[in-house]
């Protein structure tokens, strides 16, 4: 087999985020010229903003002006404020903690010690990766830990992809149920007027029914292939190889990394009480994020100006994100100011309002994996769909939290497929996993988790899930 070390992966290109979301401002704005103005009465029940059905008129057109185009990316940065400083803290937040190695630490022994336990090895790390992806919306972070979790894979008998599907769908699996994922069901309920992480009970229990099915997924799949290493994929295993060298499998998991990751769960406790107690927002969450990395630097005794340095490094990697959000607020902006997000709202809830209100959940479901198609960003497409589909489920009598839950679970099962996902090709780019091979493996995954998603969906709709 030939040594692929000194080969680069051929880069996939992909159309710019930013390019992408400005060039949906443009349509918009062009938009405002043809679609008719209009606008619905809103009133206020019970502190919320909620759309009064049948009071929909026609108003005079209000078109956004070629410079008016620009002006809204600015006008959306200062409207999602909130939402990109909250961001930006968590980056850092996450830099610092990463900074100390904790998490390579934890992985890296997690690994060892079950390296002869196959459906162990799996079970507790797709549940490492699925909490990261649930708790603190871990996405391209996930990417450094592929060449220390393959190397084991293959020790068992597994191939390449069993290593890498592990990371990539245990971190997804984490998203599709954001239990209290800051990026998307943090932002999708503070634009939806709802609790913060409310409705958290159902949003576990899927969580619990997602785990079983990607853990039983995966095994399945590991165990076929050490029987028959035919059917595996095996493209980069020189690589991988020799990584087995690679100084991170090497960590030991010392006392200053479980006080660091003891912090850290600590803070998660105090986050969701501060919640459910005192009714927490994004200021008080983006306080206790500062507060526990802080904590983490005093336990690994960085000085101040190495905590300011790793925090300002994390700040400046997730900054691209946290801009997306604002660049997306901007198409909300041109909606509105063109007069135009109403009169979307009133055909779109034409079309649905005559079926029955299940079909309409189904429909709300298939429009935002759609828009995730174009829209990979979880927080940029909270941020764009999320202030349509909030007053369009007051429409549809669909409640607010089944829209949101509808959009976390088409977000996350989105992320383990859609070709606009960056973080998805350059993973399979990096493995040599060839598109339509990954697509393959997981086709059965993907018919199993929609169909859960999507039954869910409408029995929680039928039951009320609330609040609101």
């Amino acid at each position: 087999m030939p040594n692929l070390k000194n080969k680069k992966p051929k880069e996939k290109k992909s159309i710019n985020p930013f390019v992408l979301l400005f060039s949906v401002l443009v349509v918009m704005s062009i938009f405002s010229y043809i679609i008719p103005a209009g606008e619905y009465t809103r009133t206020l029940v019970d502190g919320r903003n909620v759309v009064v059905p049948n009071s929909f008129k026609t108003i005079s057109r209000t078109p956004v002006s070629f410079f008016d185009i620009f002006s809204s990316v600015h006008d959306g940065m200062v409207e999602a404020a909130p939402i990109i400083f909250y961001v930006i803290i968590i980056g850092g937040m996450i830099s610092v903690m990463n900074s100390t190695g904790a998490l390579d630490a934890l992985l890296a022994t997690t690994s060892k010690k079950l390296a002869k336990r196959r459906l162990l090895f799996i079970s507790v790390l797709v549940l490492l990766f699925s909490l990261g992806g649930t708790l603190i919306g871990m996405g391209e972070e996930s990417l450094i830990y592929i060449p220390i979790v393959v190397p084991f894979a293959l020790a068992m008998g597994y191939d390449v992809l069993t290593g890498v599907a592990i990371v990539m769908l245990g971190m997804c699996a984490g998203f599709t149920t954001a239990i209290i994922n800051p990026f998307t069901i943090g932002i999708a309920q503070g634009i939806a007027e709802l609790p913060m992480f409310s409705g958290i009970a159902l949003r576990i229990a899927l969580y619990v029914i997602i785990y079983i099915l990607v853990v039983s997924f995966l095994y399945r799949h590991g165990e076929k292939v050490r029987k028959d290493p035919s059917i595996g994929v095996w493209d980069v295993y020189n690589i991988y190889t020799k990584s087995k060298n690679n100084e991170n499998t090497n960590i030991k998991l010392e006392t200053k990394h479980k006080l660091v990751l003891l912090s850290f769960v600590i803070g998660m406790i105090i986050l969701v009480f501060g919640v459910m107690k005192y009714g927490w927002g994004m200021s008080e969450y983006s306080g206790l994020f500062i507060l526990i990395s802080i904590t983490m630097a005093l336990i690994w005794r960085m000085s101040p100006e190495q905590y300011i340095k790793h925090f300002l490094k994390g700040a400046e990697d997730i900054l691209p994100g946290a801009l997306i959000i604002g660049v997306a607020r901007g198409i909300v902006v041109v909606l509105t100011n063109g007069n135009i997000i109403d009169t979307i709202l009133y055909y779109s809830s034409t079309l649905l309002q005559h079926l029955p209100t299940s079909l309409s959940v189904i429909g709300m479901f298939l429009v935002q994996g759609t828009i995730h198609l174009l829209v990979p960003s979880g927080s940029g497409q909270a941020m764009l769909t999320m202030p349509i589909m909030i007053p369009l489920s007051d429409l549809l009598n669909v409640t607010r939290q089944t829209a949101c839950l509808i959009f976390t679970l088409a977000d996350g099962i989105g992320n383990t497929w859609i070709p606009t996902s960056g973080i998805l090709m350059a993973v399979l780019a990096m493995n040599k996993i060839p598109y339509r091979k990954w697509i393959k493996f997981i086709l059965p995954l993907l018919i199993a988790q929609y169909a859960i998603s999507i039954s869910v969906s409408v029995i929680a709709n039928i039951m009320n899930y609330g609040p609101f």
